[in-house]
């Protein structure tokens, strides 16, 4: 079917442009500095020669147990994130102010993260001597890679609408996991002490 040109002033509608959507490549850069920021901290943790301790603080008997209890307060924020997000799109009733809730839990979530990172690859490096090291390892780096990428997502126009919640989900399994690998470990074994 031929269009004619002139039909809008011959009392026809003039035909709407085809709208489409971001080209996929637009989500091409978000995963590719994902890949980078998770190889790069792999590599770095793997060819640094593990310290031993990169951080104590007053009050606790060691640097596992600080690593621990920050670890909990970041899947802590992190459940607040979920559960904020939830509220943001309408699966939960929630306050006005869900929106600023949510936007403060990711912050406190990923600034008590950066200290626990921080020690594990300095300290103890990547490392794979038994299976759950071996998923900590793996999954830290692959959390902060996917982080990034959701950072990124977020300054996106026009994503579709199962983007950020995929991707913030994938974001918060993979830090329950670590968290389940490491701070969960860690109070079976040696207790719930400070």
């Amino acid at each position: 079917m031929t269009v004619d040109p002139n039909a809008a002033t011959q009392g026809f509608p003039a035909p709407e442009p085809a709208r489409r959507g971001p080209h996929p490549a637009r989500y091409l850069v978000p995963a590719l500095v994902a890949a980078a920021v998770a190889v790069a901290l792999g590599a770095y943790g793997k060819v640094h020669d593990p310290a031993g301790t990169a951080f104590n603080l007053a009050g606790f008997s060691s640097t596992g147990a600080v690593k621990s209890w920050l670890a909990t307060a970041a899947i802590f924020f992190a459940l607040v994130q979920v559960v904020s997000a939830l509220m943001l799109y309408g699966k939960l009733p929630g306050p006005a102010w869900s929106g600023t809730l949510h936007r403060w839990s990711g912050r406190a979530a990923f600034l008590i993260a950066v200290p626990v990172a921080v020690h594990c690859l300095y300290a103890l490096g990547y490392q794979t001597y038994e299976t759950r090291v071996l998923w900590h390892s793996v999954l830290g780096c692959f959390f902060f890679g996917a982080f990034s990428a959701k950072m990124l997502l977020l300054r996106s126009e026009r994503l579709p609408g199962w983007l950020l919640p995929i991707v913030g989900g994938l974001v918060f399994a993979t830090l329950t996991i670590i968290w389940l690998t490491s701070a969960f470990w860690f109070f079976r074994t040696f207790g719930v002490t400070t």
